[in-house]
């Protein structure tokens, strides 16, 4: 059988690790970036994303570009690890090539990323809710002792108490309605453009380390590009909050009403505030994603074949 990536496990564990350390180092990369799109996309927010930035740095610190990190960081390994194995068995399963060999066509690969996308939204629409409430947190004076600052699992606690398990799902629609054709986009452009850029490497395998990085990169600013506006949507309905006990019903009603109301209020142009940061970010995050998965599969894979040559010539 050809050496091609999605081929090289033989077991769920393998992609799973390698899926698992491709989001880590893609978190860990582009996390700040994505902090600032978060704040860039809001309502009450007018600055530029750089004066943002630098609004931050002063006020908040450094660190505060990595609030709520740790919401995506510990779930990322099986989330990632199942959108790499999800993406890996619908492609070889809706490929209608006899040569089972051959890498999975281009319409196999889209088909098989909107499939992935659509699964993959259950389990990251609660961590984004979280990860969006953490980083609209802002530092408050001490004087008001119930504004302190809540870490990940707090938020979820308090999600749940107030709003339910509805809450906690806030924004899944929105969230299914963006990545499963975001990721048909995300895998097609990856597998078209890596071969482009090295022909025959779907096939061999043998792409270097700047193929990976530049095919993911452009895969994740395709992505995000396309569905930009449906983001910006799903970010302001999981930043607001609503109670049992509210009276008054929040801002924004549903995925079309704050689609209108956001438009009204302040132009087309807000469905696009915060692009340059987000697909800067795309750009380096999912370029370090693929190349971590590529690398560590392949690794895991070399180590499987020598152990498996050891046992043979022990014998």
């Amino acid at each position: 059988m050809d050496f091609w990536p999605e081929f090289l496990a033989s077991s769920w564990g393998k992609e799973f690790v390698a899926g698992g350390i491709g989001g880590m180092a893609g978190i860990v990369s582009g996390y700040p970036l994505d902090t600032l799109r978060i704040r860039l996309q809001q309502p009450s927010n007018t600055s530029s994303g750089f004066s943002l930035l630098r609004n931050i740095v002063a006020a908040e610190g450094p660190l505060a570009l990595y609030r709520g990190m740790g919401a995506p960081l510990a779930s990322v390994t099986f989330q990632n690890a199942m959108v790499f194995q999800a993406y890996a068995i619908l492609s070889r399963a809706l490929n209608s090539s006899p040569n089972r060999d051959d890498p999975p066509s281009y319409k196999s690969v889209a088909v098989a990323g909107v499939g992935t996308g659509a699964l993959q939204s259950f389990l990251l629409s609660p961590v984004e809710l979280v990860k969006i409430r953490l980083q609209l947190q802002t530092t408050r004076p001490k004087k008001h002792p119930r504004d302190h600052q809540e870490g990940p699992i707090s938020i979820a606690k308090g999600i749940l108490r107030r709003e339910g398990v509805r809450g906690i799902y806030r924004g899944l629609s929105i969230t299914m309605l963006r990545d499963a054709p975001a990721h048909g986009v995300y895998f097609w452009t990856y597998e078209y453009t890596r071969e482009k850029l090295h022909p025959g490497c779907r096939i061999t395998g043998q792409e270097n380390v700047r193929t990976m990085l530049v095919a993911g990169g452009l895969a994740g600013v395709a992505s995000w590009v396309c569905c930009y506006p449906l983001d910006v949507v799903k970010s302001r309905l999981q930043a607001q909050t609503e109670t049992r006990l509210d009276l008054s019903p929040p801002k924004y009603l549903g995925i079309v009403d704050c689609f209108r109301k956001s438009v009204q209020e302040e132009g087309y142009r807000v469905l696009w505030r915060g692009l340059g940061a987000a697909i800067t970010r795309a750009f380096l995050v999912n370029g370090t994603i693929f190349a971590a998965y590529e690398i560590t599969l392949r690794c895991l894979f070399n180590n499987n074949n020598e152990t498996y040559q050891t046992e043979e010539n022990t014998l």
